[in-house]
């Protein structure tokens, strides 16, 4: 069964900088189709620049050269599987290890957990995991709360307003994650807001400071990012001074870290992790799927239903949470339509096999989800919005086998998806979702994909 990871990266340069920076290695050969290098010393970065994202170059390369290709970054190989048989295959007999963390902590310049002890890996993993769980259990409450305030906020526009649907799903994730995080603390809007300012810094200059060393070449933006950095790691550690030793009425993520007797070092950063990537994975899942029900009114009256069968008038809890499957439905149906986290890696430490081609040691190999998430044979009309699919038990199983659920599911998308059920569950009882006419939605793909502009909706109170 393959461990894959939820997150992706657009950016080659994160994936492959991880990499070297543990791994470095010479130039090998491969029988497997695809480009030779366009530039000596950059190899297929010139063509990834020029197709927009690494997404929309794997695209374009696995039309042309099919299922397992090849190209090169560098000096260094790389491998791409573009189909679910094919990412069956691939089993990486050696260590355990989310990518997205190990490269996210690199660029952070954290310890990236490679080298350590299998043991001490996995008790930290599901000291992790235990920490997403309990403290969702116990912030339900609190993000039903921000749900209905910004109901609340929406019941006040008249039904022309355009609402700044991404600006507001930003907002309610990071308050929604800091809070479950780190606590009361961010009951303060002006601490909230400072934490936006500082995680904005950061995630800014993640890939794109990275990707062409512009970071290092800019003395004012290499300060903001650190002096964002050192704000928010302060913040932190001062959340688990105040925690250590004590109870409270409210279980928050840092607890289960404490409780798990990991190092201070460990705890600030499998925080500074559950914040930046939980703010924007929960934000952008948000968005595309309140996006995706303004265009589609019939799913959206089917989810109406749901929620009012299941809930009745009263409150949602995390019994009826599992009893909203068709809601499930359209989360993962959002996260397919728009490939959500398009890309996942894993290093090639031994050699191995794919189909009939030998996969060289250290090479890296992509997983290219998005191009497998709008696969014909796997999803009839791919790019049809369709929640049904996944009433179809083999959907499901091919999407747990990407890593979107079940099993596989990262911690980081299980809180997201629980707090978009709780925000749909509030929202889609009062109001209706419209679209705004004319609009072209078109995609950026990130370490999360998002709207390439604002996505704008506007909203009608239900009789």
């Amino acid at each position: 069964m393959l461990d894959f990871a939820i997150f992706a990266v657009t950016f080659l340069l994160i994936l492959v900088g991880a990499v070297l920076y543990l791994y470095p290695s010479s130039r090998q050969a491969s029988d497997i189709p695809g480009m030779t290098p366009t530039d000596e010393k950059d190899g297929n970065l010139p063509d990834i620049i020029s197709s927009g994202s690494l997404h929309e170059f794997q695209v374009n390369l696995h039309e042309k050269y099919g299922p397992i290709v090849s190209f090169w970054f560098g000096r260094r190989l790389v491998i791409s599987l573009g189909s679910i048989d094919l990412l069956k295959q691939h089993v990486n007999p050696n260590r355990t290890l989310d990518p997205f963390e190990t490269m996210l902590k690199s660029l952070l310049r954290y310890q990236s957990g490679l080298g350590r002890d299998v043991s001490e890996s996995c008790l930290r993993k599901k000291v992790y995991e235990n920490g997403v769980t309990k403290s969702l259990q116990s912030n339900l409450p609190v993000i039903q709360k921000l749900s209905e305030e910004l109901l609340a906020k929406w019941l006040t526009f008249p039904e022309s307003q355009h609402v700044p649907l991404s600006q507001h799903m930003l907002g309610f994730s990071m308050k929604s994650v800091t809070q479950a995080a780190m606590g009361s603390r961010f009951e303060d809007d002006q601490e909230v807001i400072r934490f936006r300012k500082n995680h904005d810094a950061i995630w800014a200059e993640i890939g794109k400071g990275f990707l062409d060393g512009s970071l290092d070449k800019s003395v004012t933006r290499k300060k903001l990012y650190e002096d964002a950095l050192t704000e928010m790691e302060l913040v932190l550690k001062k959340v688990i001074k105040e925690r250590q030793g004590k109870s409270f009425n409210r279980y928050i993520f840092i607890d289960a870290l404490l409780q798990g007797k990991l190092s201070d070092k460990q705890i600030l950063e499998d925080t500074m992790i559950f914040s930046l990537a939980g703010s924007i994975i929960t934000a952008k899942l948000c968005t595309w799927a309140v996006y995706f029900l303004t265009t589609a009114k019939e799913v959206q009256q089917k989810l109406y239903k749901e929620i009012n069968q299941v809930l009745g008038k009263g409150p949602i809890t995390h019994t009826k949470i599992e009893q909203l499957r068709y809601c499930r439905q359209v989360l993962c149906e959002t996260v397919r339509t728009a490939k959500l986290t398009p890309i996942a890696a894993r290093l090639q430490e031994l050699e191995g096999r794919v189909d009939h081609h030998i996969v060289p040691k250290e090479t890296l190999v992509l997983y290219a989800l998005g191009v497998v998430l709008q696969d014909s044979s796997a999803w009839p009309l791919p790019y049809k919005f369709d929640p049904d699919r996944f009433s179809d038990e083999s959907a499901m199983k091919n999407f747990s086998l990407l890593g979107f659920s079940g099993s596989q599911e990262c911690p980081e998308l299980r809180f997201a998806y629980t707090v978009a059920t709780i925000l749909l569950s509030v929202i889609v009882r009062s109001l209706h979702l419209h679209p705004v006419e004319g609009q072209v939605m078109d995609t950026k793909y990130e370490l999360v994909t998002s709207p390439k502009e604002e996505a704008w909706i506007m909203v009608s109170k239900r009789c």
